[in-house]
């Protein structure tokens, strides 16, 4: 497995393979792997003759009170993890290297960028948008690979695609959870014992509101109030958001009777976590 920083050597590499009529498969994430990302390497793997993670704690899509200096890094854990699930190459650039001195080109994807956990974290899609463009860019995947705990990520990013003609495909990998249905996330090593216990109330939430659609209840109204009641009911919890909305555009729905993509976020302590289910596939 290849580690290396520099984009000129990312892109060598994948116009060596491409031109080879070998197809490439793309990871982006933050580091601090779990198995949550690991799952999205054993699709990329069984799809691709090349896979590429990119490990980068990207400070454009932190705002200025969140975690950017204390978010989990562990690169040398992470290699050995990626080693170990036959990835061909791991990109892990200083910032300087994405964002060199003088950087001022940014991409929005104007009206998705604001909902959901945009609303919450402004700014956050531009530097999502921005920095996966740069990675589309400089890894040449066929197909890139994102988790559906990120959805509203998902949707700017299936948005950004099709808006600027990226010749890829997006696949998105169903969530990972723990053995009590916390989804997994780096950020769950914020939690002390307490917090992780009362974390659990998202999942709940969630089945909760499962457990409405699969008795007939097809009401947004109140499938979004039983997430509220349910978050509720934890102290420890202070609900961000609760959304039942359509999974393209993440506009509130007034009834689930397609594909709906049902959404919570809320912070247990100083942790913002959060899960989704989808209704009505």
């Amino acid at each position: 497995m290849k580690v290396l920083t520099a984009a000129a050597a990312v892109q060598a590499w994948a116009r060596d393979l491409r031109a080879a009529g070998r197809t490439i498969g793309l990871i982006p994430t933050l580091g601090a792997l779990h198995e949550g990302h690991l799952s999205l390497v054993r699709a990329a793997r069984a799809q691709n003759d090349g896979v590429v993670v990119s490990i980068f704690v990207n400070p454009t899509q932190f705002g200025p009170r969140e975690d950017l200096d204390r978010y989990p890094r562990d690169l040398e854990g992470d290699c050995a993890k990626l080693a170990a699930a036959s990835v061909d190459l791991v990109w892990a650039p200083p910032v300087a290297e994405v964002y060199p001195a003088g950087y001022q080109t940014y991409i929005r994807v104007e009206e998705i960028e604001g909902r959901l956990d945009g609303a919450s974290r402004p700014g956050h899609f531009r530097g999502v948008a921005t920095v996966c463009s740069k990675l589309f860019h400089v890894c040449l995947p066929d197909r890139a690979y994102f988790g559906q705990k990120d959805a509203a990520q998902t949707a700017v990013i299936r948005r950004l695609v099709q808006d600027l003609n990226f010749p890829l495909e997006v696949i998105v990998c169903p969530i990972v959870r723990e053995p009590d249905g916390l989804a997994m996330s780096s950020r769950n090593a914020y939690l002390a014992p307490d917090e992780r216990q009362a974390a659990r109330i998202l999942y709940r939430a969630l089945e909760a509101a499962r457990e409405l659609y699969e008795s007939g209840e097809r009401s947004a109204t109140v499938v979004c109030q039983k997430l509220v009641e349910t978050i509720a009911s934890e102290p420890r919890a202070r609900l961000d958001y609760a959304a039942v909305v359509d999974p393209d555009t993440l506009l509130p729905v007034e009834r689930v009777t397609g594909p709906t993509l049902v959404a919570v976020a809320a912070r247990v302590g100083v942790t913002r976590l959060i899960d989704n289910v989808v209704l009505g596939e």
